[in-house]
């Protein structure tokens, strides 16, 4: 069957995913075919009760969940597919065959299915798979297409449905016993743990501080090369014997860990004493061991890696580099990028060989070609690596692209490329330097080299490292060329001090590898998953690393001690084998899911092996029905409080977290303090919980109004401290004659412990009528969000200090106006300090001041300095990271403008209603991102106190 001719079949519709993906593969099908997109999922289970049909009561509205009935979903057409869903059946009407081409995934598997079931086709239909979008793949998967696999489509809806137990029934406990609105879910909340848990190892670590000397050697021999140094450093190894103490030897008490009796740990005396009874010392070298080095290129991408390396070398989130990556292969750069594999395709084997022999020459090019098996456990993507689409790879410069889907495509290209290039091969070396001291102890010091003889691979690319300090594969450390029993001079020993570091919090990158390497959750779903729990404010970053909010330390509580099984690690990994074996056609959904739910055992032995793990109070239980069921044990208050000190305790309260000092005297209120917002819990310390109960708090009575007689007082607020009224009782807040108190922000010279009831009058006060001009217009001094101001009608003027509100005379102000008012942004100012150029956007980085206080920049990028930055001691890496947090958040949504005046002309509100539905339409199907089409996502409906406002919990993953 030829694509590209109309032939006796007549039309046919091919019905893919995205707009973007539609419109590439539309120009390699030709005039017989019409291509459309489902724009993601047209149907689900509904968000909300609102959404199930009338016919549904109790429960099955709740859940949209039938659990009654062997688990029957009650699937909705979206909203706002209603109209795609018509289109689609009208195109279908005018077809003679049905294409379903959406991915080939699960996921994709499921869309296609829905599709089925809601156009309800007359004519043949088709399931058409690819893996790339090239002209040849396209035309391959129509030509040889196959049928709908129900299995993947059960283990999908099998996923599905327990997800939306799994959230719809813990989220509503989270909303009773720790807040409003916080969301569970099965990967989520164990995603959620893990950061915690690394928080905890990191609040409950202790530093240890050790000494070791470090050593420059030189052989004497001039005149030395970079092949052949004069000198070299090594490090002390031991001591009569004794292994000298290094990080790897304390545990996180700061003591030696047990074993190390033949360790020799070295304070700062001890060490400076060594240190100089080694002054005189004639060293030799007492052995040189030398040992081929070899390194093998890494394994093509897979969806996890390229998270990862995305991560590490380009600055990015998971969520951008799918979104980049999907971009990508819609417009037929690469294969499809939710992918468990590491093999390539002959097609890819030889296109990367040929590219090899071109650019970098036969010698770099193995006999062979190199060949990946897959690590990930039951890899069920169904597709090859990520790599370049097509039989011949285009090079970057090629391409055409630009921004970030140049660096992404760039990354990948460079990593298929090496993957089937020649192992990097070399020496490295190990010289051992003895001696003895005055004291007669002996010392040996250690120093290792490595030189790479053949470069292979590494010339095309290089893993980098989540340890900012780990050596890369292609570093060399050369030493000179010495034997043993010659001799060396000592040119310095100098004493070195260490202290042992907590863990190091997650990043993206070492999240998404934790989740894998413990094989929970899907891959495909990591990025969603690391984005959901940022947006539900579990975890915020702090430059490129994850810290738990306290809230998260309250809901990992809770889940801990009352649902354990449901946050165990090896139970939720238990849980995907056992999915994995739904899919393969080796277990039974519904039995499985009884059993989860209810906690029945249907028979199904190893299909349920995951339900029999529990931990925490009332877990034997075994059914989720039965554990959120009676919530009577669950102490709201004990779970969201956490002992700081013996007098003070963390609590996370409904309007976020505090620190309390109980009263000594029975029935007084005690002291409280709020904890300022982003402070990583392992910084609260009990020094920094007593400065914060310290500062002043609540609200300071400054005096009555001498004219209104209401009471002004002082307050801290969320936005910084200021001045208002307490208005009488009875005063209507709302409504028509509502009144609403003054209100004033201290300036920047004032503090609550200072402000005086004077100064309350003045800053109320404002604004102020400074005069009119010589037209009548009346100019006030006032001060807003970016300080002190003229104002005269639209026309505003900047001040230079607040003192000028209650100052400046209307001669000043009107020559202020006099002067031409100045366009766009003053001459920019001379930056405070340069700090380098950027590895990720390669451009200069600087410090400069600006209207919020200093920032650092790129030119492209901006990232306020936080406050504990300052810009005298701020370095580089600092600055990079800060561009690289600001660069994952992505650019500031802007809040969409007010609708026009009702008294508006009834032709510009059509012309506008008009255009934004237009823009509304080319935004909906711009284009399809991994949360977007592929994700659930919860809706957000009004907040009524009913089933409908229940089901609006997040069911995700």
């Amino acid at each position: 069957m030829s694509p590209s001719s109309e032939t006796a079949h007549g039309q046919r519709l091919v019905i893919v995913e995205s707009p973007a993906k539609a419109k590439t593969i539309k120009g390699y099908l030709g005039p017989g075919y019409i291509v459309e997109a489902s724009v993601g999922h047209i149907r689900d289970l509904p968000s909300t009760a609102a959404e199930v049909p009338d016919k549904y009561t109790g429960e099955v509205r709740r859940l949209g969940v039938d659990v009654d009935h062997d688990f029957a979903p009650i699937y909705v057409v979206n909203a706002d597919k209603k109209s795609q869903v018509s289109k689609l059946k009208s195109l279908l009407a005018e077809s003679d065959e049905l294409f379903l081409a959406t991915d080939e995934d699960r996921e994709g598997e499921a869309i296609a299915w829905h599709l089925q079931q809601v156009l309800k086709p007359k004519v043949p239909v088709h399931r058409m798979v690819f893996h790339e979008i090239t002209k040849a793949a396209i035309q391959e998967a129509v030509a040889n297409p196959r049928e709908l696999n129900q299995r993947l489509v059960d283990a999908q809806e099998t996923r599905r449905i327990l997800d939306r137990l799994y959230g719809f029934e813990v989220s509503p406990v989270l909303w009773k016993k720790v807040m409003p609105k916080l969301s569970a879910g099965r990967v989520q909340s164990v995603a959620t743990r893990l950061v915690v848990e690394r928080e905890r190892e990191r609040m409950a670590f202790r530093s240890a501080s050790y000494w070791d000397l470090v050593g420059t050697f030189g052989t004497g021999r001039t005149p030395a090369d970079a092949a052949n140094p004069e000198t070299f450093g090594a490090r002390l190894a031991s001591v009569d014997g004794k292994r000298i103490a290094s990080g790897r030897d304390f545990g996180s008490d700061g003591r030696l860990k047990a074993g190390s009796t033949n360790t020799l740990h070295l304070d700062e005396q001890a060490a400076r004493q060594l240190a100089a009874a080694l002054e005189q010392t004639a060293f030799s070298v007492r052995s040189v061991e030398s040992k081929p080095y070899r390194r093998s290129p890494y394994a093509p991408f897979r969806t996890t890696t390229l998270q990862q390396e995305a991560s590490r070398k380009l600055g990015f989130g998971a969520k951008r580099t799918m979104q980049v990556a999907q971009k990508l292969y819609e417009n037929g750069f690469i294969t499809y990028m939710r992918t468990d594999s590491t093999t390539l395709s002959e097609t890819a084997v030889t296109a990367a060989r040929a590219q090899v022999t071109q650019l970098y020459g036969a010698d770099y090019l193995p006999d062979a070609p190199r060949t990946y098996a897959s690590k990930v456990k039951n890899a069920q993507e169904a597709h090859e690596a990520v790599r370049p689409s097509g039989d011949r790879f285009r090079t970057p410069a090629e391409t055409g692209l630009s921004g970030d889907d140049f660096k992404l495509y760039e990354l990948i290209w460079m990593r298929t490329v090496a993957s089937q290039m020649k192992d990097a091969v070399g020496q490295s070396v190990t010289v051992r330097v003895g001696g003895a001291s005055a004291d007669g102890r002996d010392v040996e010091f250690s120093a290792s080299g490595k030189i790479i003889t053949f470069h292979g691979f590494l010339k095309a690319y290089v893993e980098g490292a989540d340890d900012p300090n780990a050596e890369l594969d292609d570093r060399e450390r050369r030493l000179p060329q010495v034997a043993q029993g010659d001799p060396l001079a000592a040119e310095r020993i100098t004493p070195e001090g260490h202290a042992t570091k907590p863990p190091a919090r997650y990043t993206e990158a070492s999240l998404v590898k934790e989740l894998e390497d413990r094989e929970i959750g899907r891959p495909s779903t990591y990025a969603s998953i690391i984005d959901t729990i940022i947006q539900r404010r579990y975890v915020f970053k702090k430059g490129t690393a994850l810290v738990p909010s306290f809230l998260s330390f309250a809901v990992v509580n809770l889940l801990e001690k009352h649902f354990g099984r449901l946050v165990d690690y090896d139970f939720t990994a238990r849980m995907e084998d056992d999915l994995d074996r739904i899919a393969a056609g080796e277990a039974k959904s519904v039995p499985w899911l009884k059993r989860f739910y209810f906690g029945e055992g249907e028979g199904e032995g190893a299909a349920g092996a995951a339900a029999e793990a529990g931990n925490g109070d009332g877990d034997h239980l075994g059914g989720l029905k039965e554990l959120v069921t009676d919530l009577g044990a669950i102490d709201a208050r004990e779970i969201s409080s956490f002992r700081i000190s013996d007098d003070i305790t963390l609590r996370v309260g409904r309007y976020g977290p505090y620190v309390e000092r109980a009263s000594t005297v029975e029935g007084e209120p005690g002291q409280r303090a709020d904890i300022p917002d982003e402070l990583p819990p392992d910084e609260l310390t009990v020094e920094l919980a007593e400065e914060l109960l310290a500062k002043p708090s609540g609200d300071f009575e400054l005096g009555p109004d001498p004219v209104s007689g209401n009471m002004l007082v002082a307050k801290d607020g969320r936005y910084g401290p200021y001045v208002t009224e307490i208005l009488p009782e009875g005063t209507p807040k709302t409504g028509k004659n509502a009144v609403k108190p003054r209100t004033a922000s201290l300036f920047k010279t004032m503090s609550l412990d200072t402000v005086t009831l004077e100064d309350a009058l003045r800053l109320l006060s404002l604004p102020r009528v400074v005069g009119t001009d010589a037209e009548g217009a009346e100019i006030t001094a006032q001060n807003g969000r970016y300080g002190p101001y003229l104002k005269r009608g639209t026309d505003s003027r900047s001040l230079t200090s607040e003192d000028q509100l209650f100052t400046i005379t209307l001669d000043e102000a009107l020559a202020i106006y006099a002067q031409p008012k100045q366009r766009g942004r003053a001459a920019a100012a001379p930056p405070l300090k340069e700090l380098g150029t950027d590895p990720v956007s390669e451009r200069p980085v600087v410090v400069k001041d600006g209207r919020f206080g200093p920032y650092v920049t790129d030119g492209e990028t901006n990232a306020t300095l936080r406050k504990d930055d300052d810009v005298e001691t701020i370095t580089p890496e600092r600055g990079y990271e800060l561009l690289a947090e600001k660069r994952a958040r992505g650019p500031v949504k802007k809040a969409a403008k007010k609708a026009p005046a009702k008294k508006a002309a009834a032709k510009k509100t059509t012309t506008a209603k008009a255009t934004a539905t237009k823009t509304a339409a080319k935004k909906t199907a711009a284009k399809k991102t991994t949360t977007a089409t592929k994700t659930a996502a919860a809706k957000k409906t009004a907040a009524k106190k009913t089933a409908a406002a229940k089901a609006t919990a997040t069911d995700e993953g």
